[in-house]
Order: C-alpha cells, then sequence, then structure tokens
C-alpha cells in the first residue's frame, strides 16, 4: 500500500492540472484541467489509448506509412504526450516536435509523467502557431493538432492563415489531423473543413455516429491532406473499434460543410461552448 500512486495537484498556467491514477490499470494516469480530462497516459504501455479520438488518431498515423517507418510528427497542443508517445513506440526512430503553451503544465507532465530515454520527442513552451511559423517548410509527415484554451480551441487556430501554416510545414504527402469538439448542426466543424479545404484537396472526418448525428456534444477528428486518403481501409478501422466510428467523406461531407465559409483572420472565434458535464468527471 505504501508504494500505491496518490493523485497530484498543481496550479499551472490555466487553471488547476491533477493527475489522477487509474485503479484499474497498473501505470496509467488521467490528466484532468480544471475538471476537464485532457489526456490518458499509460506508462507501461504507450499503445493503449483510452480516449476515443486518439484511437481514431492513432488509426491515421497507423495508415500513414508502412508499419514500424518513422515519421516526423509536430504536435500542436501537448497534454501529457499522450500521441507522441504512441508514435515513439509504434514507429522507433520517428522524430517529434511538441508544442504546449502552457509551461508550467508542460513541466508538470515531463515530472510525474518522464518520457523514455531517447524517445525522439522535442518539447517546447510555445504557442503552437510559434512552433509552425519556426519549422522549415516540408519538415512534417504528420501535424496533429490538439490545441485547447480551457475548453475551447483558440480563434487564432482555426483561421485559413493557420492552415496555410500547418500546409507550408507539411510534405507533399503528409497529413494533417485536428481534434475539435462540436454539436449539431455541427457548423464549427463544418467551417474547419471548409478553412482547411482552401489548402488541402482531399477531407474528412471521423466521428461516433450519435456526435454525427447531433445527439451529444463530442470530439471530432478532421483529416486533411494533399493526396488521396486510405478511407476505406480507415473506415473498416473506426467501424471496428472498441469504440466505432464512421467516416465521412465525398458527397456526404460536401452536405455537412453546406454553405460553411472559410474563416478569415478578421472573422475568426474559439470553438463552441460545450454544455454543462460535457467532458467533466466526478
Amino acid at each position: 500500500m505504501e508504494n500505491e500512486p496518490i493523485p497530484v495537484t498543481r496550479a499551472v498556467d490555466s487553471g488547476t492540472a491533477k493527475l489522477l491514477p487509474d485503479i484499474d490499470r497498473e501505470g496509467g494516469w488521467l490528466l484532468t484541467v480544471d475538471g476537464t480530462p485532457q489526456s490518458y497516459v499509460d506508462l507501461l504501455d504507450a499503445t493503449h489509448l483510452e480516449f476515443e479520438y486518439a484511437r481514431r488518431v492513432a488509426h491515421v498515423l497507423d495508415l500513414a506509412a508502412p508499419p514500424q517507418q518513422p515519421l516526423d510528427v509536430v504536435h500542436l497542443g501537448g497534454g501529457a504526450l499522450t500521441l507522441a508517445r504512441y508514435a515513439a513506440a509504434t514507429r522507433p526512430g520517428s522524430r517529434q516536435r511538441v508544442a504546449e503553451g502552457d509551461a508550467a503544465l508542460l513541466a508538470f507532465v515531463e515530472e510525474r509523467l518522464p518520457l523514455p530515454p531517447g524517445s525522439g520527442i522535442s518539447l517546447a513552451a510555445v504557442d503552437a502557431r510559434e512552433l509552425l511559423d519556426a519549422s522549415p517548410a516540408a519538415s512534417a509527415d504528420a501535424v496533429i493538432a490538439d490545441v485547447y484554451g480551457g475548453v475551447h480551441v483558440p480563434a487564432h487556430l482555426t483561421t485559413v492563415s493557420y492552415a496555410r501554416a500547418v500546409g507550408r510545414v507539411l510534405r507533399e504527402r503528409g497529413v494533417c489531423l485536428l481534434n475539435v469538439a462540436d454539436a449539431a448542426p455541427l457548423r464549427f466543424a463544418a467551417s474547419q473543413v471548409a478553412t482547411f479545404r482552401t489548402v488541402f484537396e482531399h477531407m474528412c472526418l471521423v466521428a461516433e455516429p450519435s456526435v454525427l448525428r447531433g445527439r451529444r456534444f463530442g470530439n471530432i477528428v478532421l483529416v486533411a491532406s494533399r493526396e488521396p486518403l486510405p478511407v476505406d481501409e480507415l473506415a473498416r478501422r473506426a467501424a471496428s473499434d472498441a469504440f466505432p466510428a464512421r467516416v465521412v467523406h465525398g458527397l456526404a461531407l460536401e452536405r455537412l460543410v453546406g454553405a460553411a465559409e472559410p474563416v478569415q483572420d478578421g472573422a475568426a472565434a474559439p470553438s463552441p461552448e460545450p454544455p454543462e458535464g460535457a467532458f467533466t468527471i466526478g
């Protein structure tokens, strides 16, 4: 009992962060900020992904290149570095850069949930756009954007200029993944598709059917690339997952987008407010 993990609390730039041990899984930790779950990490098995949206991002990463082939990945938003750990475990030798704007949160995670030696993951306590603008052109195979200021995607990370910055950093066959949260009528998700379509020809969405049908507020993973996406295989993996999801592309995606317009800098707004209790825990 003396060595049992215990919850740890730390004041960070964005509020109060807590690391809660998973009593049912040795090595499992849940990171929350002001009561909102941010990340889940299994220190003994980096391939174990507890959050549904993280599993969907992982499916895309798994299909981005042949198995075990290293990738250059940029992560915008760090949290507990769940997806960076996953890529390091499944694609040894990958070079990964992480931007986390909350310096105190990043230090907390580094201290309490340290990365394995030789992970190939470099960390920077900077704004996501700052890391993008400082990155060389065509230097990444994947850009994963999971940036939240509190419960919102910041307005400056929703615009055409942001999409262009992502496109500049990605290689020709690179893939962009964005985690957005929305509810019916999915106008924010639609605006983000319209925005990133100004840069990327090929796009799809991956989400739980109940979110797509407007029954609840939830995460939607937007996938974009200049090259055709493996939507059929992605759909098979998403449908057979422990948390089944649908892939929306082609005409179905056109119907979802409707008349949504790309977001220009002068008209940018944060992502919608989640309903009370949407992402909190007891």
